[in-house]
């Protein structure tokens, strides 16, 4: 079996920013996570050792930020582990010149340091389903033991919270033989710590740590100057060839001790090898390993949603999400049907994918699955015109890998619904045009097409009247209610939705060519006429299973998608030669905004790319597969080991956003499977 490493070899040789850029995250199956940089810095409010996930109304906390780490060597010699910025101007990456590598194992972090003749490694984990991490050292080498200092230092806050938020007065320690208990304000739970090891003592030597500076996040726009406060530090020694382990955790001493710090390293790597082990065999090689692991990351029981849970389990079901990116999203409707494939179905988690179907349909509302869980919350958000229109894909690909009729059944009713309401209307604008079968959307002040940026008032890219891959998504979507309905009642039965979708594919095919420049226009009916914006949401028309697109017309459409929006990372979300087109991704909120769908490179869209590539030229699939080969060394950027949610439009092709986002993850691992040249299946199942 596969054993997945990715090394990062002597970064402390290489420039500061690149040092602190680079970063790693763990998770523990309940959305909540462990991150940092590389270099030990917390630039990003996201950044802590424990952000752990907890029932509504709190969501994800941060409860542990940091642990400063230093050896004394004998002699007297003091050695700085990791690495601590307090102001803007003062960034000491003392602990790069003792970091000889760093790596993922099986997607887990080690650090390697290599110290005047010896050797130690640091491992983090999280125990599955639990608001736990352990951090060990291990002294590999060295003929003398050393003396490990240990500086925890929290501010309890919601994880996107403001870091200069005031610390609760007081922060209180409670100690009880070797356990440690820290509480800040009562709606928070107690942060439980416990190191084991020789010679353990914690000096008290409590105090606030003033200007602590977060430059991701200033850079960002965001509030970025903050306070921490520490109780004071743990000393233990460490023999060559011991091990120590520090646990901090949420849950109660019962289950942290239930899994002991020499147990828990052994039995997530049989978790994540029964992962490598049930993946789709194209799948099971280096890269396809790597991403394997990184779609772990984003599905995820949802703690706070207890009546959800148990409505699921009295049925016999139970209660799955996805996580759309980290840090900052939450579960979002759009993003979990888009990233269905290649995170639970390609993964081999069909049991969890038929959970993840049956709750969201549960949650349909006017005819409409939720666009979003805000954090804390337990009901969802419907503003969305393609979420919806999603889950039918997202049902049909469950269908076509499982062969799970029940569920089929179980929301066809649903599904009629939902077709019923979107041609009567529904909420916020989206209906039926009678006239021509074309669906419309739009109200003032909501972004309802996945083109959602907005700030404050303004909706940078509303796309109001038919947009085309609303349509695309549309026409796929009766196509598929046809076939379903026939099969499942009667040819008869279904002849008002092909009567539907044939009004609907005439009409697409007459609104949507744009003659004049050879390809689609972006939306027809707008509140501006017909916008010719060059955008890749035309590729949409012959990239689902049911192309609406005429077929002559999809090589013309390729052709100008691959020379003006195609890049080695994804598809640009606007042509270079449009006066609204912005080539980086960066800067405060509204610049970042502004640029969001107006030229930034999205890694998901390489996904349809593929498929309509493919669709154009069958059985060419190494060539499609060098579309994928720009994400190989993205591996190495910002979250080692996952994919960021977008990228710069021009070179370098900086990666921007969330360091991890489910749908690129799921996206290329899909296609890395679908390219597989020892295997192909179309999408009729052939």
């Amino acid at each position: 079996m596969i054993d997945p490493v990715r090394r990062i070899e002597w970064p402390g040789k290489q420039d500061a920013e690149t040092f602190l850029r680079q970063e790693w995250l763990v998770t523990n199956g309940l959305g909540g996570y462990a991150s940092g940089t590389i270099a030990g810095v917390p630039t990003r409010r996201f950044h802590g050792l424990l952000v752990a996930a907890l029932p509504a109304p709190l969501g994800r906390t941060m409860m542990f930020n940091h642990l400063s780490e230093r050896l004394w060597l004998t002699g007297g010699s003091i050695i700085q582990l990791s690495c601590d910025e307090c102001s803007a101007g003062s960034l000491e990456l003392l602990g790069a010149e003792s970091l000889a590598e760093f790596r993922l194992e099986m997607g887990l972090p080690v650090w390697r340091y290599e110290i005047n003749g010896l050797t130690l490694e640091k491992r983090l984990l999280m125990p599955h389903l639990q608001n736990t991490v352990h951090v060990t050292y291990q002294l590999l080498s060295g003929v003398e033991p050393v003396r490990l200092e240990l500086r925890p230092a929290f501010h309890f806050r919601p994880h996107e919270g403001r870091v200069s938020d005031p610390l609760p007065e007081p922060y209180t320690l409670t100690i009880v033989e070797d356990r440690y208990e820290i509480r800040g304000r009562p709606e928070y739970p107690p942060l439980r710590l416990r190191l084991r090891g020789r010679e353990v003592a914690l000096t008290l030597d409590w105090g606030v740590i003033k200007d602590q500076f977060y430059r991701a996040e200033a850079r960002r726009g965001y509030d970025s100057q903050g306070v921490l406060w520490s109780p004071g530090y743990f000393q233990v020694t460490l023999n060559p060839g011991e091990d120590v382990t520090l646990i901090a955790s949420t849950e109660s001493w019962p289950t942290i001790f239930a899994i002991s710090s020499h147990e828990a390293p052994p039995a997530e790597r049989v978790r994540r090898q029964r992962l490598l082990s049930i993946v789709a065999p194209p799948a099971q090689d280096e890269f396809g390993a790597e991403l394997t692991l990184a779609a772990d990351q984003f599905i995820i029981v949802p703690v706070g949603r207890i009546e959800e849970t148990a409505r699921a389990q009295a049925v016999g079901d139970d209660v799955r999400t996805m996580i759309a990116g980290y840090y900052w999203f939450t579960d979002w409707g759009r993003d979990t049907m888009i990233g269905l494939e290649g995170l639970a179905l390609i993964t081999g988690r069909f049991t969890e994918a038929g959970w993840i179907l049956r709750t969201f349909a549960h949650y349909v509302r006017d005819g409409l699955i939720p666009n979003m869980f805000p954090e804390g919350e337990t009901e969802g958000r419907y503003h969305t015109a393609d979420a919806t229109l999603w889950f039918f894909h997202a049902l049909d690909r469950y269908l076509r890998a499982t062969g799970d009729r029940n569920t089929l059944r179980q929301v066809l009713p649903t599904l009629r619904n939902i077709i019923r309401h979107h041609i009567e209307g529904t909420r916020f604008g989206i209906c039926v045009d009678p006239r021509d079968g074309l669906l419309s959307q739009g109200a003032e002040g909501y972004q309802l097409t996945w083109m959602d940026a907005k700030c404050g008032d303004w909706v940078v890219t509303p796309r109001r009247g038919k947009a085309v891959e609303i349509n695309a998504l549309w026409y796929n979507a009766l196509r598929l209610m046809a076939e379903w309905v026939s099969e499942e009642d009667s040819v008869a039965a279904a002849q008002t939705i092909i009567e539907q979708s044939e009004m609907t594919g005439r009409s697409f095919n007459d609104r949507f060519w744009y003659a004049r420049g050879g390809y689609l226009y972006d939306v027809v009916d707008g509140e501006h006429g017909d916008d010719a914006s060059c955008r890749p949401n035309q590729i949409l028309s012959f990239s689902l299973k049911y192309p609406v697109l005429i077929e002559s017309r999809w090589r013309p459409v390729l052709d100008v998608v691959t020379d003006r929006l195609l890049t080695p990372v994804g598809l640009r979300s606007l042509a270079p030669d449009h006066p609204d087109y912005k080539p980086m991704y960066d800067g405060d909120l509204r610049a970042r905004d502004a640029a969001y769908h107006q030229g930034t490179v999205w890694a998901w869209l390489i996904g349809p790319f593929i498929d309509a590539w493919l669709r154009t030229r069958p059985d060419h699939f190494q060539e499609a597969r060098r579309f994928l080969e720009g994400f190989k060394p993205h591996l190495s950027e910002d979250s080692v080991g996952s994919i960021s949610e977008v990228f710069d439009a021009e070179p370098p092709f900086a990666p921007r956003g969330c360091v991890a986002q489910a749908w690129s993850v799921a996206e290329v691992l899909r296609c890395y499977v679908k390219t597989a040249q020892w295997q192909h299946i179309d999408d009729s199942g052939r």
